[in-house]
């Protein structure tokens, strides 16, 4: 996947760490983003959960971007309301994430050639896992979210663990009952210690821990087609 250029045109604001990564790979003039962008070089406007309203609307730019998880609907409306047109993502798989590079590149005028999603890996689902995004109350993704489309990429299936919403809470006893082959320990959005990763091998000792990166996992866009690569060449 490649990005080609005529010069972007829009001063944009990113409220969303993947949307911010996947403008600038496009080559995109992104004025402001939030500080969990990692983007020390730009200038921040708070938060993806309390962002600098007024400021943004001080920057007056032609676009700014959020996410339906990521962003609040109230700082939505009042950018709204301020006049801003907004382009707001929702990405729960992999082809949606490859449709918001679509969106972002013809939003700043920009062509991508080869826009589409990356090929499943060629075997059927052969190992399941458990993937814990939190502890006290120890959390997990369910197979509604982009990192579960991901790793149904790599042919790797996610453990049932019978509960709803796309980030269940769950007991590891539980999750012990139902064998999963894998654990996959992220490095965020919670930072698992030695400590924490020695607790999942005790509770569910039949499964191997293996730690990746959480941004792999889960921030999607232009990150997307290389963290498929990277990870099946360190779950392979």
């Amino acid at each position: 996947m490649t990005a080609a250029s005529s010069a972007p045109r829009s001063r944009i604001v990113s409220l969303v760490p993947s949307s911010t990564e996947t403008l600038l790979w496009l080559g995109a003039d992104v004025v402001a983003c939030t500080r969990f962008c990692e983007q020390p070089e730009i200038a921040h406007v708070g938060g993806t959960k309390n962002p600098d309203v007024a400021a943004i609307v001080e920057l007056a730019p032609d676009l700014v971007v959020l996410d339906r998880e990521e962003n609040r609907l109230e700082d939505h409306d009042a950018l709204v309301a301020a006049g801003l047109d907004v382009l707001v993502s929702d990405v729960t798989d992999v082809a949606g994430a490859m449709g918001v590079v679509d969106a972002l590149a013809r939003a700043v005028g920009v062509r991508v050639a080869d826009v589409a999603e990356p090929r499943p890996a060629a075997s059927s689902i052969g190992r399941r896992a458990f993937v814990p995004i939190w502890r006290r109350p120890w959390m997990t993704i369910s197979g509604a979210t982009y990192g579960a489309s991901l790793l149904a990429h790599l042919g790797i299936g996610l453990v049932d663990v019978g509960a709803e919403g796309a980030y269940p809470t769950v007991e590891l006893a539980d999750v012990a009952r139902l064998e999963p082959d894998l654990v996959l320990v992220p490095s965020e959005p919670y930072v698992f210690g030695d400590d924490h990763v020695a607790e999942l091998a005790t509770a569910l000792p039949g499964a191997a821990v293996e730690r990746v990166d959480g941004q792999d996992l889960f921030w999607w866009g232009s990150r997307t087609p290389g963290a498929l690569d990277r990870l099946a060449a360190r779950l392979g």
